[in-house]
This record gives structure tokens, sequence and C-alpha cells, in this order.
């Protein structure tokens, strides 16, 4: 007997089945008229204007008055605070009278739910800009998560505003995608935890969380953006839909958005099997679906499976799309469809039901929109305060040859040079404020301190002398500024060297949506510039600010310890020790850090890493690649994945998940767990892990698994639990991991998943390929 997945246990509803709603849900809808229930079921982006801020805005500018697409109600009301500069307390005035207006002025009086983009932090004016998602991961520390999305929540909240379209929960599947730095790591138990733990923060301030981009979006041919899926059946159940899952049944989690990909040609915006067997009626979702921008009408302009804007509303709406955004499009042609008996009226009632007991949830029935506020602080002490100790837990130590931390003592000489070390933009991920929307008003100033890695470093290390040179642009293959910034080196005691990416959109930045790659180098010639500054013989700390990992191998020595089946594959290529050995011993930096967009407080959280005020103790969420050419690879991989004897491609990463090091040492010992486990009991395992350095330090304890022998080939390494601990040099704890077996499930050839019986290699190790401390387990036969 083995334990199976919900997938079969489920009645699994007809798309055309109206389910029942409040009494007072389904008096409104009673009373409804067919173009009442249709305004409900669309946005209007009253301040839309030429930006570039979602994809093919420009030509999907509707031209439709806002009087016009109010005269009934509306749904939605899009980015009122986060589409161009404007002052929030000014805003939510206008807000305020707006929703009043909907009350007063409109038949049924229904207010309009409010949604914005919150991924790093409430995209507007003046609010605080939180390290981006790739950071979280990198944390591995899902409390502070919450806590992040409670505070952003509440700064919602207090501004009028009920729906955030965030977090990402596409697990990375290849690192040349432009929206890697909006997802949180490559493994899906990571990012279901963190993300669920964003969903809890947010939605215990009285703010809906809405999952991005259900599903499959982030696994397109070659990483480019809205590309095919082909993924198997396989890949999709046991690593993309974990996460949402994870977060609807657990976090509990009210909206979900769609992926505007097609899996296996069928496009998600018109497909009922995710959307409503999978969401609905296996995982029991009971919340409201919406459209990612213009998804719906690009089922017709994009996927061609509708010939007009009519067919495309009927194809999302009857799939399961509740809600049209972000403006009315194809929503428009729902009425006449039911006049004229071409949509079933229950599939738009249904629609119109869970739109109506939302806002019933968010108590918008009943609101009060006479006192707006009159005061706000959407940067607070507390905001700046989460917003530094996510930066500083997020920041990656890859090499160090003894640099760090930086001796202050005798005003040392410190060379800062490269791109990105006096740029406050270079902190920030695409949906930030600042590179989002600013990007388009160069002439606004952005509202809150942005201090740079430059300007963290001389107020950290106020007796050091200073000299700076840019060295490059992030872009371009202008080498003018090389021989200043080596001066600058030559004459210095150290270098820190910052290079990597700048955020934007469809082109405009080197990393963000729509800005995907087939190079996984540096962008520009910042490399070349890298390794001229470390031939000038002065030590060299490099970091990285990117929204994505690269290919710096060049950069990095070679990684002793790796060892066992995960990091060679066993008999297949032997050691990790040997992978890599072939690498010429040219001179490289004396460290490496990687910083994946640190946010606001990233400057000075760099700066106290740096001086070792702060240890280091964040983890790679994703691989650090080898090339581009090993692309698509995840540490998820079979044995045939990795590398071996029958191909000359390597596609070993220069560091695997998991890796980080710090200014202190830990060992993982005495691994123990019950020899058995029922396939649908709990794996109680627990390790020893002591702090063996001189300096107390944080530890990402790392709890992994391989099933040995298995139905269908299984990776070589599955990560089953995590947990952050500090420890004082010297001292050691016991950390216990409860695990439920279910974490092993996988489907198999009979296309269920369940906890196969069989033997289980478990173990603990500083990353996915270090098997510090092992055991094993037998699974068996439920009970």
């Amino acid at each position: 007997m083995s334990i199976e997945s919900p997938q079969k246990e489920a009645d699994v509803p007809s798309p055309h089945t109206r389910p029942r709603f409040s009494p007072r849900v389904e008096g409104l809808l009673d009373q409804m008229t067919l173009e009442e229930k249709q305004a409900q079921l669309v946005g209007f982006w009253v301040d839309q204007g030429d930006e570039l801020v979602a994809p093919m805005a420009g030509e999907k500018k509707t031209s439709t008055r806002y009087e016009e697409a109010t005269a009934h109600g509306i749904g939605h009301l899009t980015r009122v605070y986060g589409t161009r500069p404007v002052e929030p307390i000014a805003r939510a005035r206008w807000l305020w009278s707006e929703q009043s207006r909907l009350q007063t002025q409109t038949r049924l009086g229904i207010p309009a739910l409010v949604h914005e983009e919150c991924l790093t932090g409430l995209a507007a004016w003046q609010a605080a800009t939180f390290p981006t998602p790739l950071a979280w991961g990198a944390s591995f520390d899902p409390d502070l998560v919450e806590q992040v999305g409670r505070v952003i929540g509440s700064s919602m909240r207090a501004l009028g505003i009920h729906q955030g379209l965030a977090p990402v929960l596409d697990v990375i599947r290849d690192p040349r995608w432009g929206r890697v730095d909006e997802c949180i790591a490559e493994d899906p138990l990571v990012v279901g935890t963190i993300g669920t733990a964003y969903v809890r923060g947010m939605q215990a301030e009285g703010v809906h969380a809405t999952l991005k981009h259900f599903v499959g979006y982030s696994a397109s041919r070659a990483g480019r953006n809205h590309a095919p899926v082909s993924a198997g059946r396989r890949e999709i159940e046991d690593v993309l839909l974990p996460p949402f899952e994870m977060a609807v049944r657990e976090g509990g989690v009210r909206s979900v958005m769609n992926s505007y990909t097609d899996i296996d040609g069928v496009p998600v915006a018109a497909d009922p099997y995710y959307l409503d067997e999978v969401l609905r009626g296996r995982w029991g979702f009971d919340g409201v679906v919406v459209s990612d921008y213009f998804a719906v009408d690009f089922l017709r302009s994009m996927h061609h499976v509708a010939a007009d804007s009519a067919e495309a509303a009927a194809l999302a709406l009857t799939a399961g799309i509740d809600v049209e955004l972000p403006s009315p499009d194809a929503y428009t042609t729902l009425a006449a469809q039911v006049r004229d008996g071409s949509l079933a009226p229950d599939i738009l009632d249904r629609a119109v039901g869970r739109v109506l007991a939302q806002k019933e949830e968010l108590g918008l029935l009943d609101a009060d929109f006479t006192a707006p506020p009159t005061a706000i602080d959407l940067d607070s002490a507390e905001h700046r305060t989460l917003a530094r100790r996510l930066a500083e837990e997020s920041i990656v130590l890859l090499s160090n040859d003894g640099v760090l931390p930086l001796d202050p003592s005798g005003s040392p000489r410190i060379a800062v040079i490269g791109p990105n070390a006096d740029s406050a933009e270079a902190l920030m991920g695409c949906y930030s404020f600042v590179n989002h929307v600013l990007a388009h008003h160069p002439e606004v100033p952005a509202g809150i301190a942005l201090p740079s890695v430059l300007e963290g470093l001389r107020a950290e290390l106020p007796d050091a002398e200073f000299t700076t040179a840019v060295g490059c642009d992030v872009e371009g293959e202008d080498r003018s500024g090389f021989p200043a910034a080596v001066s600058a080196a030559t004459e210095a005691d150290v270098a820190v060297v910052v290079v990597g990416d700048r955020a934007g959109l469809f082109g405009r930045g080197t990393v963000g949506e729509g800005n995907d790659v087939d190079s996984l180098e540096l962008p520009g010639v910042q490399r070349a510039l890298v390794e001229a500054i470390v031939a000038t013989g002065t030590p060299v700390v490099l970091l990285a600010l990117t929204g994505r990992p690269y290919a710096l191998d060049w950069a990095l020595p070679h990684r002793e310890g790796a060892s066992g089946m995960t990091a060679g594959l066993g008999s297949v290529n032997g050691s990790a020790a040997t992978v890599g050995a072939r690498r010429s011993d040219r001179p490289r930096p004396a460290a490496v850090l990687q910083a994946f967009f640190p946010g606001e407080e990233g400057g000075p959280a760099v700066a106290a890493v740096l001086s070792g005020r702060v240890s280091p103790s964040g983890r790679l969420p994703v691989s650090l690649p080898r090339s581009a050419g090993a692309q698509p690879s995840s540490y998820l991989h079979a044995a045939l994945g990795g590398r071996t004897d029958v191909t000359s491609v390597d596609p070993t990463p220069v560091r695997p998940f998991g890796f980080g090091l710090g200014y202190t040492t830990f060992a993982h010992e005495d691994l123990t767990s019950a020899p058995t486990v029922p396939a649908d009991g709990i794996i109680r395992a627990s390790v020893l892990v002591r702090n063996t350095g001189p300096r107390e330090g944080s530890d990402v304890v790392q709890l992994y698994a391989h099933d040995e022998v298995a139905s269908v080939a299984r990776p070589v390494a599955q990560l089953i639990g995590f947990q952050r601990v500090t420890l004082e040099s010297g001292t050691e704890q016991r950390i216990e991991f409860t695990v439920p077996a279910e974490r092993l499930a996988f489907t198999g050839t009979d296309g269920i998943r369940r906890v196969e019986p069989g033997r289980i290699r478990l173990w603990v190790g500083s990353a996915c390929d270090h098997e510090e401390t092992v055991t094993t387990i037998d699974i068996v036969a439920a009970g």
C-alpha cells in the first residue's frame, strides 16, 4: 500500500457547476443585470499611460472612458498608486472619494477592489523597497519573510489596497530567463515554504495575496519569456505545482493569477485542467483567479486559439479565470454572449459570485469611505529594520582567501570600483518602484533613502580612505574608464569591485521581465574590468549585485569538500574534486560575494558584511552555473542529468544549490532517524550542529534525501527540510526535523503521485552535494 495524491480522491466539479454563496452574495446576484455582472469581472487602469510597465501595454491601452467603464460598477481598480509617482495621501483622498462615488452613484453601490504590485514591497512612491524574492530564497528564513509580508500588507491596507500581486511561486528552471529575480529558488520546498510565509504575513493584515504565475511559466523553452512549455506531466506535478499547492492548502491564499505560457500547446489561460480541476477540484481553492495583464486577449493575439475577443473571453471564463486585468477588453463581450445563448449563465454567475464573495470577505461591501488617511509612513523604522535584516541574511559568500572581513586598522586605503558601486538602482529588482516606474520619470526623486554600496562603506568604515572609479557601464563595450579604475586599485590596500545587473523591463536593462539572455557571462565588459583590477596585484573583493546567477567560474577557486553520489554520481564520473581540476591557475579575486538585488538597505548590509560586523549567512537558492550552454539545469536532476562519461558537456555548477560560506565554520554530526517510517507517517530526524569557528554565526542546516531505487528516475538530491540556527563559537545544538513522508512523493509510471516504499538515503551537509553526516531509512507501507 502507498499513500496517494489527493488528485485521485476529490470529486472534481464540472466547469459549469455554480457554487452556492452567502445569502448576501446570492441576493446581489439575483438583483444584478448582465451589464452589472460583467462590470464586476474587469479592472480599469485609471492612470495607464505610454510607459512600458506590462507586456504590450502600449498596444493594449484601452480607449474606454473611465466614466463609461464604471457606469455599472467595476471589479478592480488597477495600480492606483503604482503606475506613476503620486503623493500617497493625496492619492488616498482621490481613492476614498472615488469609492464613495461608486457606493452612491451606481445602482448597487459596490466599491472596487484595489490591487497593486508588491513583489519587493508596495510598488508605490515613497514606499519601502525590500530585497527581491531571489534574496528571500538566499536567506532561507521564512519567519523573517513572513514579517516582511506583514509590514507590506499593513502599508497596503492603510492606503485602501485590498489585493497584492505576489508572491511569484515559479520554480527556477533556467537562469537565462529574465524573471529569475522575481522567483525564490530552484527548489520547490524552499519556494513553497517561503512563499507561503509571505502569504501568511500579508493576509494577516487583511490584504489578499495572489500566487503567480500558475503554472509552468518558468519552464519555457531556453528561458525565453512567454515561450512554449514542453514539460512532462511528472515535472509539472512533482516540481512546478507543489509550491502552489502548499500556499493554497497551508497558506489559505485567496487569489491566483494564471501563467502566460502554453503547456504542450494548450494556453494555461484556457485550460480548465489546471485552473479548475487541479486548483479548485483537487486542492479545494475557493478564492478568485485573476488574469495576468492582457492574458485573456493574448489567447487571440498571441496564442491564436481564439478567432476574436468573444471567443477568447468564453475560453478564459469557462476555464476558470474570474477577472480580466488590467482593463476591460475581451470580457466586455460576456453579457452579449449570455444573451445570445453562446455562454451559459451559470459560468458567468460563478465568477461574479466569487468576486462578490471576495469583496464581502474583505469588508468592502460595508466599507466606510468618509475618512481617508491624513498621514502615513510607508518607509518606517520597522520597514527599514526588516529590509536590512533580510538583506544581511541573503548575502552569499562564495569564496574568501582571508581578505574578509576587511581590516579597519590603520586607515586602510579602499578603492571602490565598478558600475554598481555607487548606484541605488543596482540594489533594486525589476518590480521595484524605482526601476519599474521611476525609470520613466528621471526628474522625480526616489522618495526614500537608498544608500549605495559606496555610501554604506563610507558610513561603516569612517576611518578608511576611499577612492572611486566606475570603470565601465553595466552594458556596452566602452573600456575608456579602465585606466582610472586600474590606477585607483594600484594605489589601494584592497579593491572592492561591484558589478552585475541593472533591472528593467523589455530591453530596458540586463535582467527583468522580457530581458532574457543567451549568455550567462556578466553583461558588457565587466569581466574584463574585474580581470584588469585583479592583474594589479591588489587584493580584490568582487561583489555581484545581480538578478540572476552568472557564470563566475573564472573568478572562483576550485571547491574542495563535495563528496558522494550527489557531487559526482559515484562511479559514473568520480568525485567533485576531479570536476574542475583542469581549470587554469590564473589570478582570481581574493573574495567573491553574491547579492541578489538586496533592496533599499542593501548598501549598508553589504558594508556590514565586508567589515565583519555581520557574518555572511546566505545560501545559494539557485545553482551558480558553469555556462549558458549547460542550461537548463537544476540540482534536482537524475543521475544522467549530471556529469557523465557519455557526454562531453559538464553541467556541474561552479557552486551548488545550498552553498554559502561565513566567517566561522560549522560541523554537522550524528544524523539520526528511526530506521523505518510508514508511507503516511513522519520522518523525525535530528543532527548535532557545532560552531567550530572563531565567532558567532548563523548556519542553514539542510536535510537532503535520495530514493536509492525507485520506479522512475529520481533526483540524486532532494531538499526535504531546512532550519536556520545561530550559535556562539564553540557551542552546539541538536536540530530536530519533523518531515512528512509525503515530501518524498512522486508521480509514478501510472500517473499517480504517491510515496513509494523503499530505502532512502538522508544526509546533512553544507550544500546539496556535501554528505557530511549520513543515515538511511526504509519507507514501508502505510499502516
